[in-house]
């Protein structure tokens, strides 16, 4: 039997980025619970094409091979920097190239990164109806950390590590790996 494929999107442009080391650390614990196997893609692996790609069909083949992990993935972990109250402006273009029918019912969880609290609830303002659109099957949980809950790169805040356990067996559940832990349960 073929493992599930879990792939996270860093939707950051910068290299190292706190996006990056949260979607990791997500996608690494749902696959420690499932089996599946996980990987990470940064949106700095497919610039500076992914800003000069108007159209699907002339996507060059590093930005093809991300938009086709996309749409095949059995699970997707999705993060982006939020900029402004919203998540950035090559996440979305990178997500407009996807095929509007390729994420239908599939299990996602979203977060995001920022420099304080003031951006959290973009997540939910603006991330969950753009999965939305796509009638992806997003996690009753969202997770946003700020510049506070991370040290030298690494999450270590208490409240958003937890935050991620809950909504990484939310994922794991709707993968059918294991039953997701009830809220009261895991805090």
């Amino acid at each position: 039997m073929i493992p599930p494929r879990i792939l996270g999107i860093a939707g950051s442009t910068s290299c190292p980025s706190k996006t990056r080391a949260l979607v990791a650390h997500i996608v690494d614990d749902v696959a420690r619970r499932t089996g599946a196997s996980g990987q990470v893609n940064d949106l700095t692996e497919v610039l500076p094409e992914l800003g000069t790609t108007t159209l699907r069909s002339t996507a060059p083949e590093k930005l093809e091979a991300m938009l086709s992990a996309i749409e095949t993935a059995d699970a997707l972990v999705f993060g982006s920097p939020i900029y402004k109250g919203s998540y950035s402006g090559l996440f979305k273009h990178l997500m407009d190239l996807v095929d509007p029918l390729a994420l239908v019912g599939k299990p996602v969880l979203i977060c995001a990164t920022g420099g304080g609290q003031r951006h959290a609830l973009a997540v939910e303002h603006q991330m969950r109806p753009l999965f939305g659109f796509f009638s992806a099957a997003t996690v009753p949980s969202a997770i946003y950390a700020s510049e506070a809950d991370f040290e030298n790169g690494v999450l270590t805040a208490a409240p958003v590590r937890k935050r991620c356990e809950i909504a990484a067996c939310q994922l794991a559940g709707m993968l059918g790996a294991i039953a997701p832990t009830p809220i009261s349960a895991a805090l």
